[in-house]
């Protein structure tokens, strides 16, 4: 390949300093707006590209950030790309995405170390230990998206997180079931060990109790689709009356189930069984589904994604982890109010649960962060 202009001769022909010339196409350093201008002038000129790698190899900086995704089949995270790939390129960085197998990172680990990264950010993936304390090892800092770090210690404090509340969320699903006069209340898990899925269910559970009555049905649907459609059928194959109302751990598997709901069962969605989301994408506004969902801001979630990736990548930072507020969306899968039974109408006791009818409360509609750990 024929050799291109260099930054020499653009410093030459703009008469700044070859400086100036790094400045100028270096994102956020200062340079005034008369020597930019001549620079530019002279760049485009000359035919002038600056050369990534090199200043790579000048500064140390490569001004790229890896991200690792599983369950792209999830239509929550391609809105997570878009929205931080944007974000990132804004600030001069570049994004090198990874898919890894299953929830599972460690299989990509030593590909990702082959390049000169700045940072890496987790989303749909769990980090384990090994993997936390490779990147510790070389100074790569870490961020997990729409996670939280195991319980291993080492993992604790040496990564940042970004989730959103996941276990009000819960409670704010629970609150709203109870209060429109659901007793038999069925919950389709995502991955047990997922600590988004472990949050919300944990918080609808507690809602539960509180209000004295208990989960009717559970079932597992992985976070796929054709497996939250067979976990829907066993949920309402089992013995005795049929749940009422089902909380799916996030909106792509809660799609699923209305589909066999009212596809294949021949139930009415919300007159038979009200189904209620979680993350509200763009999916679930649609008229043929209308879902009740929790809103997670993917907006919010990556501006703290990013922020933490900056301040992790200077040494004096230490990891946090970030909670964002969440928001209940009312659409047309759950009851409406004007239907709900009288309090004295009969209702029939969950499994194994106390035969008093608990008393209803009102569902929140807005939330307010956790404090940061």
């Amino acid at each position: 390949m024929k050799p291109g202009p260099t930054a020499q001769e653009v410093a030459r022909l703009a008469k700044v300093s070859q400086s100036a010339v790094s400045r100028t196409f270096t994102p956020g350093a200062s340079v005034s707006e008369d020597t930019r201008n001549r620079v530019m002038i002279a760049a485009k000129t000359l035919g002038y590209r600056p050369n990534a790698m090199a200043r790579s190899l000048i500064t140390g900086r490569s001004r790229i950030v890896a991200l690792v995704m599983s369950y792209l089949e999830n239509q929550f995270y391609p809105l997570v790309i878009e929205k931080l790939s944007q974000k990132l390129q804004k600030q001069g960085y570049h994004v090198l995405m990874f898919i890894s197998d299953g929830d599972e990172t460690d299989g990509v680990l030593d590909e990702i170390l082959q390049y000169q990264i700045d940072g890496v950010v987790m989303a749909s993936a769990m980090l384990s230990p090994h993997l936390a304390r490779q990147c510790a090892d070389v100074g790569v800092p870490v961020v997990l998206f729409n996670r939280v770090p195991d319980i291993s210690a080492f993992a604790r404090h040496s990564t940042s997180s970004v989730t959103c509340n996941n276990h009000r969320g819960g409670e704010m699903v629970a609150e709203l079931l109870l209060e429109r006069g659901h007793r038999r209340i069925a919950f389709l898990a995502g991955l047990e060990k997922s600590s988004t899925n472990l949050e919300r269910e944990r918080g609808f559970n507690d809602a539960l109790a509180q209000a004295g009555t208990a989960l009717y049905r559970r079932a597992v649907g992985h976070y796929s689709f054709e497996r939250a459609q067979e976990a829907a059928r066993a949920l309402f194959a089992g013995p005795g009356e049929r749940p009422d109302a089902v909380f799916v751990a996030n909106d792509h598997m809660a799609i699923a189930v209305m589909d066999v709901l009212r596809q294949e069962l021949g139930l009415r969605v919300p007159e038979d069984v009200s189904v209620v989301g979680f993350d509200d994408v763009p999916q679930a506004a649609w008229g043929a589904y209308r879902l009740t969902t929790v809103e997670q801001s993917v907006e919010a979630m990556v501006t703290a994604t990013v922020e933490l990736l900056h301040e992790q990548m200077r040494a004096d930072a230490n990891p946090r982890n970030v909670v964002i507020p969440c928001r209940l969306v009312e659409r047309g899968s759950v009851r409406p109010a004007s239907a709900t039974p009288l309090p004295n109408a009969p209702q029939s006791a969950p499994q194994s649960a106390p035969q008093s009818a608990p008393k209803p409360r009102a569902a929140k509609r807005r939330i307010s962060s956790g404090p940061n750990a």
